[in-house]
């Protein structure tokens, strides 16, 4: 089903296809209707203006394929325009490709990229994406990054793909490994941590995470690459998919990641700045499933910047 090119202006019905099956109404209407703010949306739903089949619906309704909308028409005043990716960040993604075929794309992404609009972020990864790709209709992140965090990521391009990808990472079948350098001597014998992991929300929308016996399962696990001057280059790998797991489970450990404004060190940031370290070192590094019996090993090589850093305090190889 195409995207509607407008918010309309009369009452427009439009039949889901294979490709938007299974997605909430409310996030399809949320993408179709550009300009709309989510607030409109979820008023014409509770309203009852949208409907499926002629039925009204909830938000949470599941389309299928075959189903008919029924859109209302809607007019907006004073519509904000969608933010242009600069000739800076055009090329930086052009740049960023690592895997592509007809069902997925997998980007490096850059660090200090969002990977969606919002929170004060007017464009993030995927909707730059959107604007530079606007023949591939249904891309859709599959998982998300830190802003902070640098490497693998991936976009579907076919709905029926995202819902495979988000089966397959529900059930442990992506293999995920991220690079972080953290501050001190990390055990050798710590090969994973457990700590439960509780999610709170401040009031300016800033998300928190903290070790809580009221939180939910969590699990990494670790192993040393190297050992550097003041720190250590591990290799962590996220079996639970949880918001900073990473991040709160090697604080929870007391080797907080250098350059982690949030759940860092101060004064060790503080050092490493000095060295040459002026980003959260945290850095996807490897992808590896199995997709439609195909076998897909994405790889994302520390930025320059990072391999800057590790040199200076010591690294025998580049990683």
């Amino acid at each position: 089903m195409s995207s509607l090119p407008d918010a309309p202006r009369a009452v427009q019905f439009v039949s889901v296809d294979g490709e938007d099956a299974g997605q909430r109404i409310d996030n399809y209407l949320l993408r179709v209707l550009r300009g709309v703010p989510k607030t409109r949306i979820y008023r014409i739903l509770r309203k009852g203006e949208v409907r499926v089949n002629k039925g009204r619906i909830k938000p949470d309704y599941r389309l299928c394929e075959g189903d008919v909308l029924r859109i209302p028409p809607i007019r907006i005043a004073d519509a904000p325009k969608v933010p242009v990716p600069s000739a800076n960040l055009r090329d930086q993604l052009a740049a960023a490709v690592l895997y592509e075929d007809e069902d997925l794309l997998a980007m490096n992404k850059p660090s200090g990229l969002a990977v969606h609009g919002g929170s004060g972020v007017s464009l993030g990864l995927i909707e730059s994406l959107r604007q530079l790709r606007p023949d591939d209709r249904h891309l859709e992140l599959v998982h998300r990054l830190d802003r902070d965090t640098s490497g693998c990521i991936l976009i579907s391009k076919r709905r029926s793909v995202l819902k495979e990808l988000h089966r397959m990472l529900r059930e442990g079948h992506i293999d995920k490994t991220y690079y972080a350098l953290v501050g001190g001597h990390w055990p050798a014998r710590r090969l994973q941590v457990n700590d439960k992991l509780l999610k709170t929300e401040l009031p300016s929308g800033e998300r928190i995470v903290r070790v809580s016996i009221d939180g939910k399962t969590a699990l990494t696990r670790y192993a040393v690459l190297e050992r550097l001057e003041g720190a250590t280059l591990i290799e962590a790998k996220p079996v639970t998919g949880r918001t900073h797991q990473i991040r709160v489970h090697c604080q929870a450990a007391g080797y907080p990641i250098l350059g982690d404004d949030k759940y860092g060190n101060d004064a060790a940031n503080a050092a490493f700045r000095g060295k040459g370290l002026r980003r959260l070192f945290l850095h996807a590094r490897r992808l590896e499933f199995k997709l439609n019996d195909k076998k897909i090993n994405i790889n994302a090589g520390l930025s320059d910047d990072l391999q800057a850093v590790i040199k200076t305090l010591g690294a025998h190889q580049r990683w």
